[in-house]
């Protein structure tokens, strides 16, 4: 194989999004803290399935409009660091070949290159040992082997086996790696999607077994509810196939007998978006067509037909055209604050000290880069500030900065905690600018505890840990483990509070004891000079978050 169409890297996507789906739990697994929220594996393959649903029914032969829509899907879902990384790769990657009709071994190796150096580029500090040291690892080993090989699937091969191999090194770059004994968890989701790709090039593949569950049989009871999205710069007359039509029909023994190619090939001669499902007993159809009479009929040559539902898309767009212009009119906000938020409480307090927008999310369910751009897509903002709270939201933050089209900042905020000291140093009046220059130098002056609950048995910075006990973390740091949540919660305090501090704020979460902060908040009041703050955050996984300023 010397060359590469747009077809075979349409089933490279599917095989790698597929692949790694395969495998997500074990990449979840290898998350170097044993807190519940090791969601590397979640997080890519939530990317990695929303840049391959969007080649997964597309037609086009040329490599370069596969990778396009194959990058648009990867970055707008793109979610955790480890999702945005992957997608940048694959940004650099399309980009490469996006003039190409065809990829041969040359451009196919400068793409793995292209992909690596945009990876690196997106991030801020990169390191080595990570995600980004096995794609640059395979992406060289590509360039070495292209220089003497033609033949893509052996350049492939050896990809695999050099990011296999580099994946293997990665403790050695990463001293926690080896502490914990893994090997880094972003790195080896790649491998699987590299696996994937191979796969595909060798004509095998990878069986979808988390996506939705295949049946045997249609469900008669709802239609694709097909969601019409319209391109802001549009207009009516862009809109080529105007009616959206859907139809089952149940088969009938005097009637024409059913071939799916040829009905699929009939079908698709009234328009566009086809969707095909069938049963021994039922077919469903979903198209997009200005002939849905023509269509209803054509199905009724196979059989009875039993639901039909027909929506004029150029009446949907004229009232979406109306939508826009009421919002249009809304009175401007100046500054749109954004906020990751998770926990009634938190929302109720970030909303009543000035953030705009909330967006769920956090430790185990991280937005998309989409996510955070959708929150404020349809509103009248002049600027926007954005705070992920989380420091694996920080790099989707960012992103989602890019694509917004008005000025924006991210607020690199690690926690709620950092949020919050970062909200009373806004100031409505100011500069945006001012305003990421005061907020950013307040968060350096937070320091954030939590306590969360140990998934399994583990030694990090020789702090023993036993699956089930309390561990107290300070700044990313797991310092203390306890089965006795009173002690973890002293002893974080204790290592927390100095003779400097003047404000303590607990926010208690799902498990948190009443009783106990309040012995506490008595103890540490006695013996430090410090002002305590309680707030009923209600977040889930972290039974106690803490601030110290």
């Amino acid at each position: 194989m010397n060359k590469i169409d747009g077809q075979q890297f349409r089933k490279m996507i599917l095989n790698g999004a597929n692949n790694l789906k395969k495998h997500a739990d074990y990449v979840d697994s290898l998350n170097v803290f044993p807190v519940p929220d090791g969601d590397t594996g979640t997080n890519m393959k939530l990317s990695i399935v929303s840049g391959a649903s969007e080649v997964e029914n597309l037609s086009s032969n040329h490599v370069g409009e596969v990778g396009k829509h194959f990058s648009k899907g990867l970055l707008m879902g793109a979610r955790g660091n480890s999702g945005v990384i992957l997608s940048q790769l694959f940004r650099g990657f399309s980009k490469q070949v996006e003039a190409l009709e065809t990829i041969d071994h040359a451009s196919f190796s400068d793409a793995f290159q292209a992909g690596v150096k945009t990876a690196y580029k997106a991030v801020m500090k990169p390191v080595e040992g990570t995600i980004l040291t096995v794609a640059k690892d395979s992406a060289d080993k590509a360039t070495e082997v292209s220089k003497e090989e033609t033949n893509i699937v052996k350049i492939m091969e050896a990809v695999l086996e050099e990011a296999k191999a580099s994946l293997k090194r990665t403790p050695d770059l990463l001293p926690v790696l080896k502490e914990v004994g893994v090997v880094d968890s972003g790195g080896q989701g790649l491998v699987y999607v590299y696996e994937g790709f191979l796969k595909a090039l060798k004509g095998e593949e990878v069986e979808e077994t988390d996506s939705v569950e295949k049946t045997d049989s249609v469900n008669t009871d709802e239609f694709v509810n097909d969601v019409h999205e319209f391109d802001e710069f549009m207009t009516v007359d862009d809109i080529e196939f105007g009616f959206c039509t859907e139809f089952m029909v149940r088969f009938g023994d005097d009637k024409k007998k059913f071939d799916e190619d040829e009905f699929r090939n009939d079908m698709d001669k009234f328009g566009d978006s086809l969707l095909v499902i069938n049963d021994d007993e039922i077919v469903k159809v979903h198209v997009h067509t200005n002939r849905p009479g023509e269509a209803l009929t054509y199905g009724a040559e196979y059989g009875e037909i039993i639901k039909t539902k027909i929506e004029n898309m150029r009446e949907q767009f004229r009232a979406l055209e109306a939508k826009r212009g009421e919002n249009n009119k809304k009175e401007a906000i100046k500054t749109a604050i954004i906020a990751v938020s998770s926990g009634e409480g938190i929302d109720n307090l970030l909303k009543s000290i000035g953030v705009t927008h909330l967006i769920s999310g956090g430790q185990t369910m991280n937005p998309s880069t989409e996510d955070i751009v959708n929150i404020i897509k349809d509103e009248n903002v002049e600027e926007v500030i954005i705070m992920p709270n989380n420091k694996n939201i920080i790099m989707a933050a960012e992103q989602a900065s890019e694509i917004i089209d008005v000025n924006s900042a991210v607020i690199p905020t690690r926690s709620i905690p950092e949020c919050v000291s970062a909200m009373f140093s806004f100031n409505p009046e100011a500069s945006l600018k001012e305003n990421k220059a005061s907020m950013v130098e307040a968060i350096e002056h937070v320091q954030t505890g939590q306590v969360t609950y140990a998934v399994r048995d583990t030694k990090i910075d020789d702090v023993e840990i036993k699956k089930d006990e309390h561990m107290g973390i300070v700044d990313g740091k797991i310092v203390t483990s306890n089965k006795d949540v009173k002690v973890t919660l002293n002893e974080l305090l204790e290592t927390m509070i100095d003779d400097e501090s003047e404000i303590v704020t607990i926010f208690t979460g799902e498990g948190s004891e009443d009783s106990l902060v309040d012995e506490l908040v008595e103890k540490f009041e006695d013996s430090h000079d410090v002002e305590f703050e309680i707030h009923d955050g209600k977040q889930p996984v972290y039974s106690y978050l803490i601030s110290v300023e």
